[in-house]
Parts: structure tokens; C-alpha cells; sequence
């Protein structure tokens, strides 16, 4: 184990308030108040306009200093509105034209475009209430579902209906294969706002999982449509509304065939990540087979529907993942950039149309490379032609900015070098501003100007330690080695703040453990979630760990789990133990484990496979079999149950039940449709039959997480099941 990677981070001696849920917790009464502070920002071209509740204003990169540029009183005179129509704050407002100044508020009732120097409405729609809203500044059209049909209304207040067989079973407009592969949404317009793209998502073959709403005076079924793992999944097509001509067609993408499961390998399945060509004639898709290792990047003609060229192709023993959308550069639309991680990291991939033979593939230059991740692409610096980006090059727990000269591929830094940053580019990209944070530093608002050589870089805000008043606790990280004995693994960890080593301290290992998240980063605290404060307040050491498998480490690091979930995490989870019980101060026989989702698996897989190590565990929304888990991020990292039975039954926690030792209490939302009730009732009735005794508790109406005060209510019951069994 190495020596800590940084050290303690102060903290105030006296004697101060202390921490409650409804402080802490997301869902409680004093928890916003608690949080560093920030600001809502906007870009209108490149000037920076700061948005509160009551008032817009202009903000001085330079100096910081704010102008007024209009009220909420003014919005809603200038609207015109009434009690009904009222604007009700203006943090949402937008600024859609980078070249005149309006500002885009909505309402109940309506999308309101204000020219807030001559004082009055420029345009305004009348919709409200409809589902997957889509609204486009340079058409004024928007794209909305109603009924379960998908319709458009135009600049002129024109609706068109698109479809007519909208219903449970056929889906349009909305997000498609359960939100994987970075998918949001549904509906796509063109950059002139011409054309609409628009997912069409046929799931009559997909099985209803039977969930029951209580609410009624008799139960009823509201069932969910849930394709498990190595069964029919549904079916994708994408129409193209032309708003000139008011016709849909579809695009010629191959038929799906899913008789056999899994599909043939050179059969597509899942299209994701659309993207147009900046004049609006061409769509490309990346698209996926069933086996989820073989991505093709191919394009369609949007006028005719015509699959054009297949541009690039990348397959892999496991999984290849397409994540985001190619990208065009703004100064050169015969280039844009692909991001992947075939050669381990994810990295920019320079892609030149200009230089494609035919129907073939297209010439690539890797422009980024290196042990490290591109994390974001924020946009493009048009002057210096450069893309922006984060990365975390130079640490593996941070994410700084960076421009990548597209020429030459050189790298300038655009911050400190320290902690996180999250920035967000102007029209132009050569002014961006950037909210980051240090382990030790709650919140800074900069803006940064790089349309020099040399960035210029002002602190709009510092915000204060919102927890100046509070007593808190001692926040540390450090790294050990994996089981594999040489990858390198980070920690936090979470010591009361009058930690005495002499003492020994009952101990939580929080766990998480699955693929797209990371528990540990350089940011406030180190990232440390609120609940850990309060444990900590109670007298617990709370340790957290990011094993192989988790995100921004790289391919190889994140593939080692596949086919075989859980098995390698647990092997991290318990070098992390390892570690824990060479602490003198780490009382062994008073260890427990709590865990979310992944981490409620994990938590149950660590209770059952090592029940002698863990004396109390809270898993909550546990997945146990993965059988019963979706299609698309099942069969990603375990192949099919008809593929890979061993796998799937070395990692079923069902077969784990006869196991358990120490207090489990399992938790759910009664109502999950993302790990579903099955899951935990299937290792309740196996602990049954075994004779063992976990606890459970549901919450009536919930999903997967618990949202508004039930949360509040959720981490008063996980902290009391450690302070009876485990203090």
C-alpha cells in the first residue's frame, strides 16, 4: 500500500453545529442551503450572462462585475402576462441568437422569445404539457409527443401530425434502448431546422414485467416493458419529417433479426448516436449487433432514406461501447471527430471525408493518445482551430481542460491543473467559463479567455465553506494495488472529526463497483457523498473504493469484469478490506458493507461470499441475478444466459442465499423498473429455503432510487440498521 496520495485536509477546531439528514440529504428541508455556492450561467455569443431568480445580467469576464440586463418584472410586462401565463424566475432563460438580443422564457403555457432591447414579444408557441418537448431556434419549430403520437408545430403555429399507431406497444419521439450509449432523447433536428430524425421503437414483442400500483382502491397492473437478458428486445427504425415538404420517410437501415439470440453478427440491433451533416443532407448512425463487439459508423442520404457508406468499423473480443456522436469541425465540414477507445483510452479520432474512395472506409489520424481518457469534448475554438476538452491526463482522480490544436495535435492547458473542472464553451470557443472544485475547495466560478496565446483566467466567485459553522469530518485519499498486484486503486475514507487512533472505530465500506461511475475524485471532499459526513458524525470510519471495472480508467480496466460481474470487484473490494484490518485503529470484528443498485449487489455478493469478514450489510434496489437485468447492459458484460450459463450462474446471488451470517437488510422502491422487484424477492424466497434471515423493506410507489423526503426517510432507516447491529 502506498503512503497517502495527499494529506489531511484541515479542519476548524472548535466546537460547532451538528449534521442532520434533512441537512445532508438531497430530499431534506436545509440541504440546498448546504451546498457550495454557485451560479446559473448562460452564453449569448460570447458574453456571459448570469441568471437568478429575479434578474439577468451581464457579467465583466474581467472584472467580474455585473450589469443589469433586464428583470423578471420586465419579462413578464413586456410578455404581457397574467397570473396563469406567468414567467416564474428566469434561471431557466436562454439565449438562443448569439447575435441579437433575445432571451427565450417559458411558462405554463407557452415558449416565449423576448427582444428584451426593444421590449417585446418576437415570437411565442402555445404548447404545453406534451412529452419529449423539442424546440429548434433556427426553424422555430418543435418536435412533441401527444397521446403517443408525434407531432410538429411550425414557426406559424401549424401542427402536423407524423403518426397515427402510437401506443404502449409503438413508441416515437422518446429515448430508445433504455437510455444506453449516451442516448437522452428521441428526436433529432437538422442544423436548419428542416428536418426532424426521430426514433421509432416497436417493443410488442418485448415481455411486460408485472408491476402493481397500490394506489387504487383495487391494486392494478402497470406493467413495464422489460427485455431481459436473452430475450426479444425490441425493434428501432428512424423516420425523417421534412418540414418543406411535410413527408416522413425511413431510413434503409438493415432489418433487425433476432430469431436467434444473438442476432448474426453483421445484423444490427441497436442505432444509436445521430448525428447530421452541418447542411443538413446526411445522417449518421453508429450501429451495433446484438453481440455488442462489432460498431460500423455508416450514413444515410436524409432525403431519401439511401444507407450511403459504412466509414468506419471497430469490433473487439468483448464489447465495443459508442458513446458519443461524430462531430464536425466548424471551419471544415468534410472532417470531423470520432471518439473511441480502441487503442485502450479513449481518445479523438480525426476522420476525413474529402480523402473517402466510394463506399469505403474513411481516412482516420489519432489526434489525442496517451494512458489517460478524454472525458468531454466541450466544443471548438473557431480562431485557433482547436477542440476543447477534458481530460485526465493529469491524474487519474482529476478532469482539467485542455485545447487540442487539430493540425498538429499539441495540447494547451486551459486551468489550473488542479481538482475538477466543468466548463462550457462560448459561441465563438475562445471564451469559456468553468465551476471547479479541489478536495479543499468547496466551489470557484472562473472565465477563461484563450484567443490568445497565453489563457486569462478570472475568479468570478469563491464560494465559501458552506460547513464553516458545522463540526466535519477528517476527509482523506490514497491508492493501494488491485488484487491483480499492480493496477493502482483509489480510496476515500472518512474519519470522525476527533479521530483518536488509539480508539477502534466500527467501519462501512460504501460500495458501488459497476461500469459508467466512479466514487472517487479530486474534487470537494474527495467526492464524498453526505451520508459518509453523518456516519462519520456517529463515530464510524466510512471507506470507499473504486475497483477495476469502474469508469475513467481506461478499456482494459473497466473489460476486466466481463462475462464474470462482480467476481474481480469483490477480489478489489477485499484488498481494500485487507488494508482496512491493518489499521490499528479499524475494529475488524465491527465491519460493515452498504451499497446502491451495483453496489447493492456487491454488498449482498460480499456478505455471501465472504460472510465471515462482514458483519452487517444494507443493500439497496440489489440486482442478484442477471438473468433478469435488460438486455442491452446484461448481455454487454455477461453475453447471454444461452452464451455464457457458467457465468451467469458463478455470479447469480441466488445460489449465495444458504450463505449469509451477518444482519442484511435489503431495500427496494416497490415499483423498480430497473431492477425489479424480482431480484430481491428471488433472494428472499432462496433465504427461505435456506434458513437464513435477511431483513427487507419497500417503498410503496418508489422506483429505483428514493426521491423527495422518502430519501431523508431511506438514510434515517440505512443509518439505524448499522447503529443496532453493527456499533
Amino acid at each position: 500500500m502506498s503512503a497517502f496520495l495527499f494529506a489531511f485536509i484541515p479542519m476548524n477546531a472548535q466546537q460547532k453545529k451538528l449534521f442532520t439528514l434533512e441537512d445532508l440529504n438531497f430530499g431534506g428541508t436545509n440541504y440546498h442551503n448546504l451546498r457550495p455556492k454557485t451560479m446559473q450561467l448562460a452564453w449569448w455569443g460570447d458574453q456571459l450572462v448570469h441568471t437568478d431568480v429575479e434578474e439577468c445580467n451581464l457579467v465583466d469576464p474581467k472584472t467580474g462585475k455585473e450589469t443589469l440586463l433586464f428583470t423578471l418584472d420586465d419579462i413578464n410586462k413586456w410578455a404581457k402576462s397574467d397570473d396563469f401565463h406567468y414567467v416564474r424566475h428566469l434561471q431557466s432563460a436562454t439565449f438562443p441568437y448569439p447575435d441579437q438580443p433575445i432571451v427565450a422564457v417559458g411558462n405554463k403555457k407557452a415558449y416565449t422569445l423576448i427582444d428584451f432591447k426593444k421590449k417585446q414579444i418576437v415570437w411565442q408557441d402555445s404548447l404545453s404539457g406534451q412529452t419529449a418537448n423539442d424546440w429548434n431556434p433556427q426553424s422555430r419549430a418543435t418536435a412533441y409527443v401527444e397521446d403517443n403520437q408525434l407531432w410538429v408545430v411550425d414557426a406559424e403555429s401549424h401542427k402536423h401530425q407524423l403518426t397515427t399507431d402510437g401506443s404502449r406497444e409503438i413508441v416515437y419521439g422518446q429515448s430508445v434502448h433504455r437510455d444506453e450509449w449516451g442516448i437522452t432523447k428521441g428526436t433529432f433536428w437538422s442544423p436548419d431546422g428542416q428536418r426532424l430524425a426521430f426514433y421509432r421503437m416497436d417493443q410488442s414483442m418485448v415481455t411486460d414485467y408485472p408491476q402493481v400500483s397500490i394506489d387504487p382502491r383495487i391494486a392494478e397492473m402497470q406493467p413495464d416493458k422489460y427485455p431481459m437478458a436473452g430475450t426479444n428486445t425490441h425493434v428501432v427504425t428512424i423516420g425523417v419529417y421534412d418540414l418543406r415538404t411535410h413527408k416522413t420517410l425511413y431510413l434503409q437501415t438493415p432489418p433487425v433479426q433476432y430469431a436467434a439470440l444473438p442476432a448474426q453478427p453483421d445484423t444490427p440491433v441497436f442505432f444509436t448516436n445521430l448525428a447530421w451533416s452541418p447542411d443538413g443532407s446526411t445522417i449518421y448512425l453508429q450501429e451495433l449487433n446484438r453481440d455488442q463487439n462489432d460498431c460500423r459508423l455508416v450514413s444515410y442520404d436524409a432525403a431519401t432514406g439511401q444507407r450511403l457508406a459504412e466509414l468506419y468499423r471497430e469490433t473487439s473480443e468483448k464489447y465495443v461501447e459508442p458513446l458519443h456522436p461524430i462531430q464536425f469541425l466548424p471551419w471544415d465540414s468534410t472532417k470531423f471527430l470520432l471518439q473511441s477507445q480502441k487503442d485502450g483510452y479513449n481518445h479523438l479520432y480525426l476522420f476525413d471525408l474529402s480523402s473517402s474512395v466510394g463506399a469505403g472506409p474513411v481516412p482516420a489520424r489519432q489526434l489525442t493518445s496517451g494512458l489517460w481518457v478524454v472525458l468531454d469534448v466541450l466544443g471548438f475554438n473557431k480562431k485557433q482551430k482547436a477542440v476543447i476538452i477534458a481530460s485526465n491526463e493529469k491524474h487519474p482522480l482529476q478532469r482539467n481542460l485542455y485545447a487540442v490544436n487539430i493540425k498538429t495535435g499539441n495540447r494547451t492547458p486551459l486551468d489550473n491543473c488542479e481538482g475538477v473542472h466543468r466548463a462550457v464553451l462560448s459561441n465563438s470557443g475562445t471564451i469559456l467559463y468553468d465551476k471547479w472544485q479541489t478536495p479543499a475547495t468547496p466551489n470557484t466560478v472562473s472565465v477563461t479567455q484563450f484567443s490568445n496565446s497565453k489563457p486569462q483566467t478570472t475568479n468570478i466567485l469563491i464560494a465559501p465553506d458552506p460547513w464553516a459553522d458545522y463540526e466535519q469530518p477528517m476527509f482523506e485519499s490514497g491508492k493501494l494495488k488491485a488484487a491483480d498486484g499492480t493496477t493502482d486503486l483509489y480510496y476515500r475514507m472518512v474519519k470522525p472529526k476527533d479521530f483518536n487512533p488509539a480508539k477502534k472505530y466500527p467501519t462501512v465500506v460504501y460500495v458501488y463497483g459497476g461500469p459508467h461511475a466512479h466514487n472517487v475524485e479530486a474534487s470537494w471532499h474527495w467526492y464524498s457523498r453526505s451520508w459518509e459526513t453523518y456516519m462519520a458524525q456517529k463515530g464510524y470510519i466510512v471507506f470507499i473504493l473504486d475497483n477495476r471495472g469502474s469508469e475513467n480508467r481506461g478499456r482494459d480496466f473497466e473489460q476486466a469484469t466481463f462475462r464474470q460481474l462482480g467476481q474481480v470487484e469483490m477480489k478489489d473490494q477485499m484488498k481494500g478490506v485487507e488494508f482496512l484490518k491493518s489499521l490499528p485503529y479499524v475494529d475488524s470484528n465491527r465491519l460493515g458493507v452498504h451499497g446502491w443498485s451495483y453496489g447493492g449487489y456487491m454488498t449482498i455478493s460480499l456478505m455471501t461470499n465472504y460472510p465471515d469478514v462482514f458483519k452487517v450489510g444494507v443493500a439497496g434496489g440489489p440486482v442478484i441475478d442477471w438473468q433478469w437485468y435488460e438486455v442491452m447492459y446484461g448481455e454487454r458484460y455477461m453475453d447471454t444466459p444461452q452464451q455464457n450459463p457458467d457465468g451467469y450462474a458463478k455470479c447469480s446471488l441466488v445460489n449465495q442465499a444458504k450463505n449469509l451470517k451477518g444482519k442484511l437488510q435489503i431495500i427496494i422502491g416497490y415499483n423498480d423498473p430497473t431492477v425489479v422487484p424480482q431480484h430481491a424477492l428471488s433472494f428472499i424466497k432462496a433465504c427461505n429455503e435456506a434458513g437464513t434471515q435477511p431483513d427487507f423493506y419497500v417503498y410503496p410507489g418508489e422506483g429505483h432510487n428514493m426521491m423527495g423526503h422518502a430519501s431523508v426517510h431511506l438514510h434515517e432507516r440505512i443509518t439505524q440498521y448499522f447503529e443496532d447491529y453493527l456499533k
